[in-house]
């Protein structure tokens, strides 16, 4: 029985209410008098719930789904105004004792080369990283719970924070690792992540049990239910995902929504992010081997519709993309993406040769950080550096009342500003930078308070003498 209050996996994700859902949205795709009534529901700001928006994913009619595009890019704008967050993955060790069949990972994988980083190794990493320009990352393991245990998680969070090099510093670490306890949550959450994030891959049961013959990680279950015991934890910030082309995209979609609407209903606040990764080519991995890929548009489409149901949720699209299909969501509802990224482990410090390959994926944008950075301005985004409402607690059911009610934006863009104006001082080419001065004095008009506007002005000249980490 579907309750989106359970704490049971099958009964808030219920097989069952995903096939009525679909059902009804495929009789229901020309219902022209429907669909203007979820979209009228939808101009209101307030989300949709997992049957509604599928109505809406599944609608053909060419007007009614310019209507969609148009209203999913005037709500990001609405509540992201025109910031993309950056960040950067930072992978830890791809040892791993799971069996998944779409992960190069997986432990019957016997010629990817097996690392780990030591401490060192580490610091080396993050020193590559803050050279860059990056201020936000997240830490990626396998699931091994002898090469990887928490301590080791642990360890490395503490390493990375405590990396001051010349004016870098990493300020937010998010953290993708296997599910785990709530004691080990616990854990995270006193060592200062930012955000847990834990990508379902499937929400299809027997699809996901099929997917992961052996391992902890074929516990569909205790993988569902992880979210749940972060928060007990004590962790405000939790980030959710599918690995589209694993299983029918749409039986997906209403998964990551029930999800969602789950969280909200017995914790009060929806997930903080919701990552839209796909299937790529990788070590050992052929996505031709998997039958439900999906095309640029459906893809396109599922960000809409994704943005329009979760209107305060943040939206993640990393380098697995092209710059064309990055190009394209961005307008549709992403609000964060990668720059300069490696998937190796130890990548950013010496490029792996060919013959030691030890990524996750294969990147589709091999651009650097500065690059997307200066791709990102020249369409007049501004590239936010920003970490200020995790430091600031600004975090879980306090963030988002910020956010429903309009009045991060008093933060947001002065922020952003204030970071890029960083990034521009220290780590920008003359091209990048020149262009980036001509957007912030641009920018600078839309702040609403003359009060907060002054005191921007104020703190990005400190900036530009040598002070650093301003925020509101």
């Amino acid at each position: 029985m579907y309750n989106p209050k359970s704490m049971k996996a099958e009964e808030f994700i219920d097989h069952n209410e995903i096939l009525e859902s679909l059902a009804y949205a495929k009789s229901h795709k020309d219902d022209v008098y429907l669909i203007d009534k979820i979209l009228q529901k939808a101009r209101l700001r307030k989300g949709l719930n997992h049957r509604e928006a599928l109505v809406l994913l599944e609608c053909e009619i060419k007007e009614k789904n310019e209507e969609i595009y148009a209203l999913a890019e005037q709500i990001k704008k609405d509540f992201y105004g025109n910031r993309i967050v950056m960040f950067a993955p930072l992978y830890l060790s791809n040892y791993c004792v799971n069996g998944c069949v779409y992960c190069p990972y997986h432990s019957k994988n016997k010629h990817i080369a097996r690392k780990k980083l030591t401490q060192e190794e580490l610091k080396a990493e993050v020193i590559a990283l803050q050279d860059m320009g990056h201020k936000r990352l997240a830490i990626e393991a396998g699931e091994d719970p002898v090469n990887n245990p928490i301590e080791y998680i642990l360890e490395c969070i503490n390493t990375i924070y405590s990396i001051q090099h010349k004016n870098g510093a990493i300020r937010r670490v998010n953290v993708n690792i296997a599910a785990t306890t709530v004691e080990n949550y616990r854990k995270l959450q006193q060592a200062g992540i930012g955000t847990y994030i834990l990508f379902q891959e499937t929400y299809h049961k027997k699809s996901y049990e099929k997917l992961h013959p052996t391992g902890p990680k074929s516990d569909y279950a205790y993988h569902t239910e992880a979210m749940d015991r972060a928060m007990e934890g004590g962790i405000d910030d939790v980030g959710i995902g599918v690995l589209f082309g694993l299983e029918l995209y749409r039986y997906e979609f209403a998964g990551l929504l029930m999800h969602a609407e789950h969280l909200e209903a017995v914790h009060g606040v929806g997930p903080h992010t919701i990552s839209v990764p796909r299937i790529c080519p990788a070590d050992d991995i052929d996505p031709a081997n998997f039958d439900n890929s999906i095309s640029d548009d459906i893809f396109a489409k599922l960000v809409a519709c994704i943005r329009i149901a979760v209107p305060y949720t943040g939206m993640i699209v990393s380098t697995r993309e092209s710059k064309k299909t990055r190009e394209r969501v961005l307008h549709l509802g992403v609000s964060q993406i990668s720059g300069g990224s490696r998937t190796s482990v130890g990548g950013y410090v010496t490029p792996e040769p060919e013959d030691e390959n030890s990524a996750q994926f294969d990147v589709s944008d091999n651009r650097s950080l500065d690059e997307v950075v200066q791709w990102l301005m020249s369409m007049e985004y501004i590239p936010s550096f920003c970490t200020a409402c995790y430091r600031e607690g600004r975090t879980g059911d306090r963030f988002m009342s910020l956010c429903k009610s309009g009045q991060i934006q008093n933060c947001c863009l002065p922020n952003a500003l204030m970071t890029l104006k960083e990034y521009l001082q220290d780590y920008a080419t003359p091209e990048t930078r020149k262009l980036g001065e001509k957007l912030i004095d641009k920018e600078l008009e839309n702040i609403p308070n003359q009060n907060v506007r002054k005191i921007v002005v104020e703190r990005l000249e400190k900036i530009a003498q040598g002070d650093r980490d301003f925020r509101f």
